[in-house]
């Protein structure tokens, strides 16, 4: 019979399912963000996960995780440690116990640590009978015969029943924290639609794990986690390559155009072509090409053609389609490219994160080619930087390279969806019917932007190619006088492009000690460091960079008005090298890393009271 036990209340959780790569725990955690979105807790989740397909089972290179972070305000990382780990065997326990509070509670698949498995994960002997008489909470849970106790009469495999177990380890964590079964129920009869056996076997395994948290006395309360106050109106969950394929979207609607994606599929970027394959019912054409300069040069044909044409990559394909990126500029069309980045170089860190592509996206072109570089800074946003890059291709006839990294691609977190009507309009250059005298590369005086005219346009014919063109005319031209005018064309319209942009706001104060400079994913951990320190009354303040190429107007005025710069970045220091390069007036210094992972709070305030401690 169950006990009795008492609720406690807490502002904020951190969470890390974590198992072999088949263990689902990716689905486990997903599951579990989703249904407390619905409860409107706010979210952060980050997956990690290992990049072979068939991970050696057992040892720690073939862990998966799932960590996410819920509180009651805004949440705004995954967390850096966690209140309560899953580990569904040792491998997954040796990988992730320097990542748990002291105090937490691990859950522990107690039938997995066998020798064969102990050995494995580089066990000498079970760490389970210490544990439980050290700094955690440890649930060792006879996971597999009680899935098999709770769905024998269903008649299935062993082999079925076992992939069930990640469904009693997501019960345990609903009771936990007070969560309800009836949206994971609910995802299983739509998922499973054809096989209600598999619908059942779930069903049956997740309400085995609630029962049985309500049961041992190793767990004695639950955990309540009220609900965020978030601006009111329709929210889901996204990651950000989904939000990266919406945006994208909703920018082909404003513009009145055709969307096309050319891309040839890359981890962590493929999931923005299968998200855009799937919306054929709002008119998007996708292309998987043959390899990443096939891609790449659809998309061309498909922008020369009147379309809003992207193509989406990671940073090894960015090289490859460096070449037809310069066509693209040469030829003055429009084109967003998206690099999702990812640990190098070469095959280097396929699933996970970094941020190590900027100076390729900025220069890596032979030639002077000049493109918009601009980068999301959340799972959400990613949305809105997708629709900023294609009002920026179209409306000013320049490829744009859309940087996010495989941290903002996976994690996920609450979106409030927009109404199309507040999405600002996109005015595409479009000759008019009827204009005389049509030259093709005659420019708008201000923006320098020439007018589009697409193939069929009777009297509109002109040429489009890699060579150089004759000012105005597009004729092929080798003046030399005229190829300096028109790179210096390409160059000054992309410089204009700046006007568009806002001057960061500074999070702080105006001036002091310390301005943290953060760009694109880092947003998050850094937002969360400077504010902590903020509230403890240190003299730090923070700015981050979301448009990258060119630089917004004016970020001297921030700059000039505090004593140090420190620049965070995972990578080498690329956006402090190219500060440099362009306000050098100023001396920048670096805090860096280059471990496939995200920043953690930790890191960034030890780093920070360095500085601010220096007398």
């Amino acid at each position: 019979m169950a006990t009795t036990k008492k609720k406690i209340e807490k502002e904020e959780v951190v969470i890390r399912f974590s198992g072999d790569s088949g263990d689902g725990m990716q689905l486990t955690g997903t599951q579990f963000s989703n249904t407390t979105a619905l409860l409107g807790n706010d979210v952060s989740t980050f997956p990690d996960y290992p990049a072979e397909i068939r991970a050696p089972q057992g040892t720690v290179g073939g862990v998966s995780g799932f960590q996410l972070h819920f509180g009651n305000s805004k949440v705004y990382t995954p967390g850096d440690y966690c209140d309560v780990l899953v580990a569904m065997n040792p491998a997954a326990l040796m990988a992730n116990l320097k990542w748990m509070k002291k105090g937490g509670t691990i859950i522990v698949n107690g039938e997995s640590f066998t020798d064969k498995n102990l050995a494995k994960a580089g066990y000498d002997e079970n760490p389970l009978p210490k544990f439980k008489k050290g700094d955690y909470n440890i649930i060792d849970a006879p996971v597999q015969t009680l899935v098999r106790e709770a769905v024998k009469g269903l008649g299935l495999d062993l082999k079925s029943v076992e992939r069930t177990k990640n469904m009693f380890a997501l019960g345990v964590t609903y009771w936990l924290f007070n969560r309800p079964l009836e949206h994971t129920e609910v995802f299983f009869e739509r998922k499973f639609s054809k096989k209600p056996e598999v619908i059942q076997a779930n069903i049956l395994a997740l309400h085995a794990g609630y029962n049985y948290a309500n049961t041992v006395e190793a767990l004695g309360a639950h955990y309540v986690i009220k609900k965020a106050e978030l601006t009111k109106g329709t929210y889901r969950n996204i990651n950000g390559n989904v939000a990266t394929a919406w945006g994208l979207i909703a920018a082909a609607e404003k513009a009145k155009l055709t969307l096309f994606c050319g891309s040839y599929p890359i981890t962590p970027a493929t999931e923005i072509l299968q998200e855009l394959a799937l919306r054929r019912d709002l008119g998007v054409k996708t292309f998987q090409a043959e390899d990443e300069i096939a891609g790449i040069a659809t998309s061309i044909g498909a922008s020369f053609g009147g379309h809003f044409a992207v193509t989406t990559t990671s940073g090894p394909g960015l090289a490859l389609k460096s070449e037809a990126i310069g066509l693209a500029i040469i030829a003055e069309l429009p084109l967003v490219i998206i690099d999702v980045q990812r640990g190098g170089p070469s095959t280097g860190l396929p699933t996970k994160t970094e941020q190590s592509d900027l100076m390729q996206a900025i220069y890596g072109r032979h030639g002077e080619s000049p493109c918009v570089v601009i980068a999301a800074s959340s799972p959400s946003n990613c949305f809105d930087y997708a629709f900023e890059a294609g009002k920026i291709s179209l409306e000013h006839m320049v490829p744009v390279i859309l940087l996010t990294d495989g941290f903002l691609a996976n994690g996920s977190e609450p979106w409030r969806i927009p109404k199309m009507a507040d999405l600002p309009d996109i005015k595409v250059p479009f000759i008019k019917e009827g204009t005389e005298n049509y030259l093709p590369y005659e420019r708008d005086p201000e923006t320098l932007v020439r007018q589009w005219a697409i193939p069929g346009m009777k009297g509109y014919e002109h040429r489009v190619g890699g060579l150089e063109k004759m000012d105005k005319t597009g004729n092929v031209s080798y003046v030399p006088e005229n190829h300096e005018l028109m790179t210096n064309y390409r160059q000054q319209k992309v410089d204009k492009v700046a006007n568009e942009f806002p001057l960061p706001k500074v999070h702080g104060k105006d001036s002091g000690k310390l301005l943290v400079v953060g760009w694109g994913g880092t947003y998050g951990h850094l937002y969360s460091a400077v504010d902590e320190l903020i509230k403890q009354g240190k003299d730090v303040s923070y700015v981050h960079f979301n448009h990258i190429f060119p630089l917004p107007n004016n970020v001297d005025t921030i700059f000039e008005k505090f004593e140090n710069i420190l620049v965070c970045e995972i990578n080498m220091g690329q956006f402090a090298n190219y500060l440099s390069m362009h306000l050098p007036q100023f001396t920048y210094q670096k805090y860096n890393k280059v471990q496939g992972l995200p920043f953690t709070i930790d890191e960034l305030t030890n780093a920070f009271n360095k500085i601010l401690e220096d007398k």
